[in-house]
């Protein structure tokens, strides 16, 4: 039975050969892949971090005291400034409950939603916004963490616990944290976000590697996935190589979205865009709902 995708509203003259190419590869896609980087997030409103100029700008107490991202973004901020790693991170945390993911996530829903195998998420960012977009728990490997949940900073155990009842209190112009700070239920001590950090050797990673074991069992089943990377940088570049693994791995086809650097290896079946992630997003769709308007498309 073909795919039918509802109706975009996008000009035909903006269609071009590669959306249609990109296109193609979905509609012939068993399941749906997405890798994704923070560049997925700036179109919710959300900051990418790119150096520490992009941190600076949005915490301009950090900028103050020359504080860059890998020295903030440290276990060891923690133990030596409590209170301004807890500033960083809660107001992240309140700033990502707040977010509403943008219309790329649930384009990328409903492309999913019609394949066979439906859609398996591997992104370094810590939001959950793929979360609140509606993709399930099960079909998300978070590689970094994530921010909603938390660890003992020592750590005392192996414990991991969902962060949902911290209120997160935070003075933003001082990137200060003013309620008594988070602590571990089991010894009392300091606790953090169970996130991979900088120089980091405490991070528990048991929650996040039992999502990469989901994650290899759906690429086992899955015979033509198709992978699409969105926001993903050379700055730090674990999501764009694992998505050149997986597509040179799986053969298949690849198709990369990113405004800056969108260029990709000449050895793989690939599709580049150079776009933020709802403009590429949104083109594809277009050029899936012209396709299925104008008949079968042949192969790419």
């Amino acid at each position: 039975m073909p795919l039918v995708w509802p109706d975009r509203a996008m000009s035909a003259s903006a269609i071009t050969p590669q959306h249609q190419a990109a296109a193609r590869l979905i509609a012939q896609a068993d399941g749906l892949l997405i890798t994704a980087g923070a560049g997925l997030g700036v179109d919710s409103g959300l900051p990418d971090f790119r150096g520490d100029e992009g941190l600076w700008r949005a915490y301009p107490a950090l900028a103050q005291g020359r504080i860059g991202f890998t020295s903030i973004a440290n276990p060891a901020a923690f133990q030596a400034r409590p209170r301004l790693a807890w500033g960083f991170y809660g107001h992240r945390l309140q700033l990502y409950r707040q977010t509403v993911p943008h219309e790329g996530f649930h384009i990328l829903r409903r492309w999913a939603q019609r394949m066979p195998q439906d859609a398996f998420v591997f992104t370094s960012n810590v939001d959950g916004q793929f979360q609140a977009a509606g993709f399930e728990q099960a079909q998300v490997h978070e590689c970094h963490g994530s921010i909603h949940h938390l660890q003992c900073a020592t750590p005392c155990s192996a414990d991991i616990w969902p962060a949902d009842g911290l209120s997160a209190e935070v003075d933003a112009q001082a990137c200060e944290w003013t309620a008594p700070l988070p602590t571990c239920p089991r010894c009392g001590q300091l606790a953090r976000p169970n996130i991979l950090m900088f120089g980091d050797g405490d991070w528990l990673s048991q929650r996040s590697d039992a999502q990469e074991s989901r994650l290899h069992a759906w690429l086992r089943h899955t015979a033509r996935p198709v992978v699409i990377e969105l926001g993903a940088g050379l700055h730090v570049p674990t999501v764009r190589y694992f998505s050149e693994r997986v597509a040179r791995k799986q053969g298949a086809g690849f198709i990369r979205i990113n405004p800056r650097e969108a260029h990709t290896d000449h050895g793989l079946r690939a599709i580049s865009l150079e776009a933020t992630a709802l403009q590429g997003l949104q083109a594809i769709d277009a050029a899936l709902s012209a396709a299925t308007d104008t008949g079968p498309s042949s192969g790419p």
